[in-house]
C-alpha cells in the first residue's frame, strides 16, 4: 500500500486542445489522497473562454453548451489552489501534458502557484519503465519468444511481421484487413514526416517553434520570409517539399 508523508493529488485534465500556450481547461479533477489514506475529489467544468475544436469534443464528450455557464479558471484558482496547499501530484502522463496545462492556467489566472518542493509522480513513467516498448519485448509479450539477433533489419521485420498476426490473434476487434485494424487505432494524418506541420481541423499547423499551432498558410501570408528561412535552414527534404506545396497553394489564392 502506497506510504504517504504529505497529501498526494492526482491530477485529469479534460481541454481544448495539446498546446499549454494556447489551450485551456474544460474539465479538471483532483482526487486527493491523504498520508492517513482518507480520500477526496473535486470535479468541475471549466468555461474555456474559447471554443472547443470539435476534435476535442469527440474525444472527452465536452461541448460549448454544456461550458457555457460554468466558471472560468479564473473564477475558480483560489479553490484550486486550496485544495493542491501542499500536496505532491500525480497523474498520467502528467508531466508532459496536465501539469504543464495546469501551470500555465494559473499563470494566466494571475495566481501564484508554488511548484517548489513538491514531487511529481508521472505513473506513465512507471509502466514504460517497468514494461519496456521495444520490439524485443513485444515480442516476448505477444509471441512468448526471444529476439535473437535484434537490429538486424530482417531479424527485427520478420518479427514484427509474427507480433502482428498475434494481436490480430488476441484482439479480434481489430478485425483482419489494413482499413479494420486503422479504424480502431487510429490512421496519423502526416503531413511531413518530420512532424514539423500537423493537421489540425483539417488544415496544416506548425508544431514548433514561436509559431507552433498556427496555420502555416496564415504565417506565410503575413510572413513570407518565414518560407525563405526555412527552405535555407537545415530542415529535412520532405520538409521543404510540403512547405512549397502549401506555399504554392496559398500565392495562389492570395493572387
Amino acid at each position: 500500500m502506497l506510504q504517504l508523508k504529505k497529501p498526494l493529488a492526482f491530477i485529469d485534465l479534460e481541454t481544448t486542445g495539446v498546446n499549454p500556450g494556447t489551450d485551456r481547461i474544460v474539465e479538471i479533477a483532483i482526487v486527493k489522497i491523504l498520508a492517513d489514506g482518507t480520500r477526496s475529489v473535486k470535479r468541475k467544468l471549466i468555461n474555456p473562454e474559447i471554443p472547443i475544436p470539435k476534435t476535442a469534443s469527440d474525444i472527452h464528450g465536452i461541448t460549448d453548451e454544456m461550458v457555457k455557464d460554468a466558471p472560468t479558471f479564473k473564477q475558480v484558482a483560489q479553490e484550486l489552489k486550496q485544495m493542491l496547499d501542499g500536496c505532491d501530484f500525480a497523474g498520467y502522463n502528467s508531466n508532459r501534458f496536465d501539469i504543464p496545462l495546469l501551470m500555465e492556467e494559473f499563470l494566466r489566472a494571475q495566481v501564484d502557484f508554488d511548484m517548489k518542493n513538491r514531487k511529481l509522480l508521472d505513473v506513465q513513467n512507471i509502466f514504460h519503465k517497468m514494461e519496456p516498448r521495444t520490439l524485443g519485448a513485444a515480442y516476448k509479450f505477444y509471441c512468448n519468444k526471444t529476439l535473437d539477433g535484434a537490429h538486424s533489419a530482417e531479424v527485427d521485420a520478420t518479427a514484427t511481421h509474427e507480433i502482428l498476426e498475434a494481436q490480430l490473434e488476441r484482439y479480434r476487434e481489430l478485425g483482419t484487413t489494413i482499413d479494420s485494424i486503422l479504424k480502431v487505432i487510429g490512421e496519423d494524418q502526416v503531413v511531413d514526416f518530420a512532424r514539423r506541420f500537423v493537421m489540425e481541423n483539417g488544415t496544416e499547423v506548425f508544431n514548433f517553434g514561436k509559431f507552433k499551432g498556427r496555420p502555416v498558410s496564415d504565417v506565410l501570408k503575413a510572413e513570407p520570409q518565414y518560407y525563405d528561412w526555412m527552405m535555407k535552414g537545415d530542415f529535412p527534404q520532405h520538409t521543404k517539399q510540403k512547405l512549397t506545396e502549401i506555399y504554392t497553394r496559398t500565392m495562389l489564392k492570395k493572387s
